[in-house]
């Protein structure tokens, strides 16, 4: 890799990671209200008020989506590649730290006494319901790290990751379909023209959904699910990088949608960083930025930490020292295999 391509690449990491921990931080004031809030608040763009704060979040400060992306991150570097029982065991931890915001699901996964590979099949053997935005809210830092590892193995680890929590399979291809977004975005790709060949690599069995929502003419107005489900949220950053023109324009956007604001936000935060860049990204939404992590004593994370670890995340040499299994084992017994383009 030369200068100019090494360049842009760390930019385009650092614009992923610290895009989607901005997006979480902007729209976590405006979860569960209604659509329109952020731009009734403030009309013009600009107003450095704009990171807020609110409904018990400090001004600029990041939720479970980004602590749990911190502490995927912090495994991933410290075991050298992907560990899965100590992703779950950080995740547990986190858990028992009282965060002031975990999802319903994924508080159950971490707390039903399940080991890493039973826990989230456990939880939907009983629910049926485990399609949240859980897996993908965190998956900026996992996107990053396996970006060089290429399609097969960034997909195959997205998946892996999203199953510690998540029992249901169109989860774990929600995941994956944001960490090859990622990877052809930090390749020098256009994200949006490659989705048709992207689309080709999900499950058949959930395909057609996800064709559905990312499709060129759906709206999030379409959308059939709350967007606190993976696919009206994967769609809705999709629909949000789509129809804008900047990394600005594209996280009001989002927030604008209302419902599941920050995860909404934190997703399309990740896949316009990428594509834009860190640069763009507003200062007036990055100096207050950081990351409490509770469980870790008292430990908070600002920018220069988040930079530091996207930097090493983005740096790390070599293929990953982790293979997914070709077969994930599905919570009724039966095999989702990888699939084949």
């Amino acid at each position: 890799m030369n200068g100019i391509q090494g360049k842009r690449w760390t930019e385009q990491t650092a614009g992923a990671v610290i895009g989607s921990a901005v997006g979480d931080a902007l729209g976590a004031p405006f979860e569960f209200g209604p659509a329109g809030a952020f731009s009734a608040r403030f009309p013009a763009s600009g107003a450095a008020e704009e990171m807020c704060g609110g409904g018990g979040w400090d001004p600029g400060e990041a939720t479970d989506d980004t602590q749990m992306a911190v502490l995927v991150a912090e495994s991933l570097l410290e075991r050298e590649g992907l560990d899965l029982p100590d992703i779950f065991r950080r995740f547990q931890r986190w858990a028992s730290g009282a965060p002031k915001d975990i999802g319903l699901q994924t508080e159950e996964v971490l707390t039903n006494g399940g080991s890493w590979e039973t826990a989230a099949a456990r939880h939907f053997q009983v629910s049926q319901r485990a399609a949240g935005n859980g897996s993908l809210m965190r998956a900026a830092t996992s996107a990053v790290y396996f970006a060089r590892d290429g399609q097969r193995a960034t997909m195959d680890a997205a998946r892996a990751i999203a199953a510690l929590t998540h029992g249901d399979p169109a989860a774990w291809e929600g995941t994956a379909l944001f960490h090859e977004l990622v990877r052809v975005t930090l390749e020098g790709g256009d994200p949006l023209a490659a989705l048709p060949e992207i689309l080709t690599l999900v499950h058949p069995d959930h395909r057609p959904r996800y064709a559905t929502v990312l499709a060129p003419d759906w709206h999030p107005d379409r959308a059939t699910e709350f967007n606190g489900a993976v696919w009206p949220c994967l769609g809705s950053a999709v629909w949000a990088l789509r129809t804008t023109a900047s990394f600005e324009e594209a996280l009001r956007a989002a927030v604008d949608l209302g419902g599941d604001t920050d995860t909404v936000a934190a997703v399309t935060g990740g896949l316009a960083g990428a594509y834009y860049g860190l640069d763009v990204i507003p200062t007036r939404w990055t100096t207050r930025l950081h990351v409490p992590l509770p469980g870790f004593g008292d430990r908070v994370l600002e920018l220069p930490q988040l930079l530091a670890l996207v930097h090493r995340l983005a740096a790390r040499p070599g293929p990953a020292a982790f293979t997914a299994p070709d077969s994930p084992v599905s919570p009724q017994g039966s095999t989702h295999p990888s699939p084949s383009p």
